[in-house]
């Protein structure tokens, strides 16, 4: 095998040089060498026959401004007449592609006298490019900080807002069930369900400060669409907004209805910054089988058409992409659109874009899987339907609101309650009573000991103590670490008098 020489070794080095390389002979410029990085930014291999005096229109050297490349500033040209290392800043190349490079070429003389040029070349649109990317990361680095302030913020408003609406839907549920009066017995249902519409907010706030997981339930794509009517009518003024909601089994997937109602928002906001306030969005349900096989898994399609000028076709591709954020006015801020990629990412679903065939319009198209519909929600039951029982609870909770409406719908079904203020107190009491006292009802928030260090110290008086925690949060990791360790039942508040009931009703079977 023979060995290489060290020109065979040098050239070898020159073709995997991440930058272009070109040598010419002086004082004329024949070429003698040019690397692959050279062709590949140039678009075209070494030219036979060339000398200087006429280089610049057969490689396609053009100035910024598009004029043809003066020759006597010519990097080999310059390099000679100086004698020195020349830089040149302005070159752009147009390749036989009909691609635009943006060159920055350092030339070399080689020997005194000088017998040679090497000439390398800089693609400074890549490095823009890299710039940019790292500048687009600072700025994600940045918003990340001060979306973590906010959701800090938001959390703790979160909670709080919950305990309140908590304390609203149990008294009006207990005032609910209790009630003879028709009229009366309507309002107080009525509340229940403003109270529920608001605990879906909370649920949404608790989602953006990423403190409450994926909640997976079969829920309507039409009815959150519908509850949106409303809304997205009175926000939305100047705009024809209409609803063809035509999916069948009320287009129903596994999915978070905060979530999903949080994308439809954000889709049809999206589209009324396309419009410019004037135009007209509709939001429209369909069906859509596997191709190919119509007895195959079936999809929910939940499209949000608008008539606004469209998307650029250099935009249109990355939309969907994470982090971008359209920069042309026709497509308003562009805000919401990474926020419903990570929606439907989650919902295991797609997201298409199409422009219209006139280049006006455009139709952001989600698409979910599809399941079988919810089983239809029963007649609200009377407290005569409700589970009863009886016995000593211990209540534990930091907030006296919810402390006492907590015990008076535990009263309302059958039970006595003993309240304590804090983890602490809770132990003290349980510690002292632990005989008489049939169950734990817990909340896992609370300052100084915090739900389960005030399980773990409960246990430590009764091994076999029955426990159920509350939260203001979903089923998460913190709550199924607590779980893990024997809490007998978990309720996510605000929950309503007929799940309190239930309950407490499997807490204490024997």
């Amino acid at each position: 095998m023979a060995v290489p020489s060290d020109h065979d070794i040098i050239l070898a080095l020159g073709e995997d040089l991440p930058v272009g390389l070109w040598v010419g002979r002086a004082p004329d410029g024949e070429p003698i060498y040019a690397n692959r990085t050279f062709t590949e930014l140039l678009g075209r291999g070494v030219r036979d026959g060339m000398r200087a005096g006429g280089p610049a229109e057969p490689y396609g050297l053009y100035t910024r401004d598009g004029a043809r490349y003066p020759e006597s500033k010519l990097p080999f040209v310059r390099a000679l007449a100086e004698r020195r290392v020349v830089t040149a800043e302005d070159i752009t190349i147009r390749r036989p592609d009909g691609k635009h490079v943006e060159i920055r070429a350092v030339a070399r003389p080689v020997g005194d006298p000088i017998t040679h040029v090497i000439v390398t070349f800089f693609d400074v649109g890549r490095e823009v490019t890299a710039e940019r990317a790292r500048a687009e990361s600072e700025k994600r680095l940045h918003r990340a900080q001060r979306f973590e302030a906010i959701g800090t913020l938001a959390g703790g408003l979160a909670h709080d807002f919950n305990n309140l609406i908590f304390g609203i839907k149990l008294l009006a549920a207990e005032v609910a069930v209790s009630e003879q009066d028709p009229k009366r017995r309507a309002a107080m249902e009525l509340i229940d369900d403003i109270t529920e519409r608001s605990a879906t907010l909370t649920r949404s706030l608790l989602g953006f400060t990423r403190r409450s997981p994926h909640r997976a339930m079969p829920v309507s794509v039409n009815d959150i669409a519908m509850s949106l009517t409303e809304l997205l009518g009175r926000t939305l003024s100047g705009v024809d907004l209409t609803f063809e909601l035509e999916a069948s089994d009320r287009g129903t997937v596994v999915g978070d209805h905060a979530q999903l109602e949080q994308m439809i928002m954000n889709l049809v906001l999206n589209a009324h910054g396309a419009v410019h306030g004037t135009g007209r969005v509709v939001v429209r349900t369909a069906d859509r089988t596997t191709p190919g096989n119509p007895a195959g898994p079936r999809f929910v399609v939940l499209e949000v058409k608008d008539d606004g000028p469209g998307i650029l076709s250099e935009v249109s591709e990355r939309v969907v992409d994470p982090h971008v954020t359209p920069p042309e006015p026709p497509l308003g801020s562009g805000l919401g659109l990474e926020t419903v990629f990570g929606i439907i990412e989650r919902h295991d679903g797609t997201l298409e874009v199409d422009t219209g065939i006139d280049g006006r319009g455009t139709t952001m198209r989600v698409v979910l899987p599809a399941t079988r519909p919810a089983p239809e929600v029963k007649v609200r039951p009377t407290l005569d339907d409700l589970p009863k029982g009886s016995g000593l609870i211990l209540l534990v909770d930091d907030d006296p609101m919810v402390r006492k409406v907590v015990a008076g719908s535990l009263g309302s079904l059958g039970y006595n309650t003993i309240e304590a203020r804090s983890g602490t107190n809770a132990v003290e009491i349980f510690r002292a009573r632990h005989a008489e006292i049939r169950a734990v009802v817990l909340d896992m928030m609370m300052p100084g000991m915090p739900g389960k260090a005030t399980y773990l110290a409960l246990r430590e008086v009764d091994s076999n103590v029955s426990v159920m925690l509350m939260s203001g949060h979903t089923l998460n990791e913190q709550v199924q670490e607590i779980l893990d360790l024997g809490v007998r039942s978990f309720v996510s508040k605000p929950y309503s008098l007929a799940g309190l009931a239930a309950a407490m009703a499997e807490l204490v079977r024997e």
